[in-house]
């Protein structure tokens, strides 16, 4: 019996969350203190493989999949044999709209599809943990008490507000049902892209160099399990 036989099955010991902050500041960049962040959403490690996984099957779920060739049978004439069987030292032929016509029907063409992909719901959860642990061990999460000073959307404000919280690049804000102003204000901007808090993924978390939650977005233990 080798020695690996005496010791056993070897264990896969997850290793353990990291704990985390964030500064919490009003849209004018004023401090108002530091808040912890969930550890199982925030500071897992990133699972590569599964954060892959997932936002393939998402983009691939994007595709319209509309495409459409005709094969020889839709394609319009070609109803009677072009000449005739024998006789004509030819290959013989049934109708001009085969493949190999001008005009003829395509074979092997793109037919309507969906490229939609099933993936289980704990590897969703797992891919957009991971992705929002990796914005914060970068330092790339912001957090604002509130949007409600906003009474009406201005482009300006929403302008000013990423230039006090030093938030450049790519801006993913997470929006909650109420935050209708923010959302409008923050529609002409290019570089910031509002989504709703219920909608939040993977992709558009990679896909962005900062998040700016407020405090009724910050995802908490509620939302992990």
């Amino acid at each position: 019996m080798t020695e690996a036989m005496l010791r056993g099955p070897i264990s896969k010991v997850r290793p353990a969350f990291a704990e985390r902050s964030v500064t919490k500041r009003s849209l004018a960049g004023a401090d108002l203190g530091v808040v912890a962040l969930e550890p199982s959403v925030f500071g897992r490690e990133p699972h590569v493989g599964v954060m892959h996984q997932v936002v393939k099957a998402q983009l691939a779920a994007r595709r319209a999949g509309t495409q459409s060739t005709k094969t020889r049978t839709e394609v319009s004439g070609g109803g009677r044999k072009p000449f005739r069987q024998k006789g004509t030292g030819g290959a013989r032929q049934g109708s001009i709209r085969a493949p190999h016509y001008p005009g003829g029907g395509i074979a092997l063409g793109p037919k309507p599809r969906g490229y939609a992909q099933r993936t289980p719901k704990k590897m969703i959860r797992l891919a957009l943990h991971s992705a929002l642990s990796d914005r914060a061990g970068e330092g790339r999460v912001a957090l604002v008490d509130s949007f409600a000073a906003w009474e009406t959307p201005r482009t300006k404000d929403a302008l000013a507000a990423l230039v006090a919280l030093g938030l450049e690049g790519k801006v993913l804000v997470v929006l909650g049902r109420d935050d209708a102003v923010a959302a409008k204000a923050f529609a002409n901007l290019p570089q910031a892209h509002t989504i709703d808090v219920g909608e939040l993924n993977a992709y558009d978390v990679v896909n962005s160099d900062w998040v700016l939650f407020s405090e009724a977005t910050l995802p908490s233990a509620k939302e992990a399990l």
